[in-house]
Formats: C-alpha cells, sequence, structure tokens
C-alpha cells in the first residue's frame, strides 16, 4: 500500500484517497473474491437444522423438553438471519438476481420476515452509522439513544430512560416481536410493490404454518409457551448481536459531513474473541471491516481486519476493538446516561482527533 502524504488544507480527499488505496490493496489480493463452498455448506446445515428442530418437535410431543427446542429453532433462526444479511450485502453470490433471492427466500420462507424491509433500514443504517436524523438505528423508540430523544421524555418516562440501560436486556426479549410486527406492517403497506406482495404470502403461509403445527403438535398451552420463548430467545441472539457495534460510539451531527473512511471506522466497534464470538455474531464482531467493504464474504473478514488496523493506525484514524462483555458493558453505560451527554454529541476528545488530522473544515 503507497504511504499518501496528509494534505492538512483538504483532509476529506485526503482520507478518500487513503481509503481508495485500501480499497485496490484488499481488491489486488483477492479479498473481495466469493465464497461459494462455505455459504452453500451453511445453508445446507442450516436448512437441515431447521427441518431437525421441526422433527423433534413432532417426536417429543407433549413433554416439556420440547421448550428446549424452542430455543434450539431461535438459535437457527439466528443463524439464518446473518446469512440473510450476507446476501443482502452480495457476500455470496456474483450476481445481483441469485443474491436477491437467496436472501428472500432465506427469510420469508424459514425465518418467516421481509428480507426487503430489513435491507431498506439497513442500506440507511450503513450510509450513516450513528449520524443524528440519518441512521434509523438509533431512531426514536422505546429506548433513546440520543440525547435528543432523551430531552423529549418527562415524568416516568424519563425516570426508566435514565436506568434503561439495566433494562436493554429484559427488552430485548420483545425484540423478536418487534421485528415481526415492523415486517409485517411493511408488507401489507398501500405503496407495497408486486414483489413484496409474493413476499407477504410466503411470509403469512410461513408463519401460519408454525401456528397450525404447533397447535397439531401440543397442546395450546405448550404452543403458546414455545412461541413465546422462540421469539424471545430470537431476539436476545439477533439485539445482542446488533448492540455492541456502535452502541456507545460517537454521534455524528446530521449536518456534519466525512469522509467515507472515517465515517464507518471510528462510529464502529470491533467485538474480538475468536471462533465462538465469529459464530455467535455471524461475523458482525468485524464491524469495522464489514462497513469499509460491505460486500465481502463473511469468512474473509477474519483475514482483511489485520490490514486494515494496521492501515489505520498507520494514518491516525482511530481504529476501537473490546471484549464481548467489555462492549455490553460500554452499551449499558452509555444507555444510562445518554441524557447526561454534552449538547454536542460529536465532541473532545474525538473532534479534537478529527481537527488534529486536519478536519477543521467537518463541523
Amino acid at each position: 500500500m503507497s504511504q499518501l502524504v496528509a494534505d492538512d488544507d483538504h483532509p476529506q480527499q485526503r482520507y478518500t484517497s487513503l481509503y481508495t488505496d485500501l480499497s485496490r490493496t484488499v481488491r489486488e489480493l483477492g479479498l473481495l473474491n466469493r465464497r461459494h463452498r462455505y455459504y452453500w455448506i451453511r445453508i445446507a446445515l442450516v436448512t437441515l437444522a431447521f427441518a431437525g428442530v421441526w422433527a423433534g418437535v413432532g417426536l417429543l410431543g407433549n413433554s416439556w423438553l420440547v421448550l428446549l427446542l424452542a430455543g434450539g429453532l431461535a438459535l437457527v433462526l439466528t443463524q439464518v438471519a446473518f446469512l440473510s444479511h450476507d446476501g443482502a450485502h452480495r457476500q455470496i453470490f456474483d450476481s445481483k438476481r441469485w443474491n436477491d433471492w437467496t436472501t428472500r427466500l432465506l427469510a420469508a420462507v424459514l425465518v418467516g420476515m421481509s428480507s426487503s424491509w430489513w435491507h431498506s433500514k439497513h442500506s440507511r443504517h450503513h450510509a450513516a452509522p450513528n449520524q443524528l436524523g440519518r441512521d434509523p438505528d438509533i431512531g426514536a423508540g422505546v429506548i433513546a439513544f440520543t440525547p435528543g430523544t432523551f430531552a423529549q421524555r418527562k415524568g416516568l418516562a424519563a425516570w426508566l430512560t435514565r436506568r434503561q440501560g439495566w433494562l436493554f436486556f429484559p427488552l430485548l426479549t420483545l425484540e423478536g416481536l418487534s421485528l415481526y410486527v415492523a415486517s409485517l406492517r411493511h408488507l401489507f403497506r398501500r405503496t407495497a410493490s408486486s414483489m413484496e406482495r409474493i413476499e407477504a404470502a410466503i411470509v403469512l403461509t410461513r408463519l401460519a404454518g408454525s401456528v397450525a403445527a404447533l397447535l397439531i403438535l401440543l397442546p395450546v398451552g405448550k404452543a403458546g409457551a414455545f412461541f413465546g420463548l422462540q421469539l424471545a430467545v430470537f431476539g436476545i441472539c439477533l439485539g445482542g448481536s446488533f448492540a455492541p457495534n456502535h452502541k456507545g460510539m460517537p454521534l455524528v451531527p446530521a449536518t456534519m459531513k466525512l469522509d467515507f473512511l472515517r465515517r464507518q471506522v471510528m462510529m464502529s466497534r470491533n467485538i474480538r474473541g475468536g471462533m465462538i464470538v465469529d459464530f455467535a455474531l455471524g461475523g458482525l464482531n468485524y464491524q469495522i471491516e464489514h462497513h469499509l467493504f460491505p460486500s465481502m464474504p463473511r469468512p474473509t473478514l477474519r483475514q482483511v481486519q489485520p490490514i486494515v488496523r494496521e492501515y489505520c493506525d498507520l494514518h491516525g484514524v482511530k481504529y476501537t476493538e473490546v471484549g464481548l462483555f467489555t462492549s455490553y458493558g460500554i452499551v449499558v453505560d452509555y444507555l444510562n446516561n445518554v441524557g447526561l451527554r454534552a449538547r454536542d454529541p460529536f465532541q473532545c476528545p474525538l473532534a479534537a482527533e478529527l481537527r488534529s488530522a486536519g478536519g477543521r473544515d467537518l463541523a
């Protein structure tokens, strides 16, 4: 990789050139090449696991042990969701059409969720991570992720928000239900496309089929417990994999313009932990690399990480990596104290780092 000379009068152009240089190196090393075998094996395994769980439900029947399979199904669906995420980013195949259909079928047939809804939301997040007014992942909701959202809350809502960090993980048990509701609302809006109407039919068939199967195989109470437990574990798994990546990292004002390299690296957090964490988080623990190269196949992220980290260190771009439990601690602390943050969310020391790197024209 070439070493570029800093141009303090044109910081945006300098960092844009740095990303172009890094991207060229990554491409020349073949790190953006598809990994078809990896993904075909993964797709086959999750499909077999999905079928195996339902076969197990039929075999166990009216036994409380069947609730263990509810947790197992949630784990399988989480892995399917990760694969759907990869397909949406064009990581699996070279063909856009193949990626789109793989994503759509994995999400709709196995998970019972709309991939088009999720892709629209997720694309906006990737375009402007942690930017106020642009990143939907920090928009107003049950959890207040920004000082502005906190400031609008009064009375009991404000009291709860000051303690929301401790409520975060219990609230994740409702995340699965929230995702399904948002997905269905998206599919049944008046402006839904013809493809989304097809997707809606598949999703409804999948969800109705699951409910019918549970009611046929299990007593009503046990079927309800199975469905509720599966939703709760699914929400914890997905929410627990997304939360460590950006929560507690700097917020970017709505009007601030930032080059691609720093926008993606400085607002993201990697999670160290080896292959177990790689599996549990679906490769999202390499969040920095994923944001820099969204179409890079998941198994390649581990290979590109040392290149990206060294490059960031060389050019003074802050690269953040912590352990999994440390990251959860950061998230809880941030959420408990979001109302105490300074009025300028993009404050020192990060703003100082940007300005010292020649970014005085960013504000």
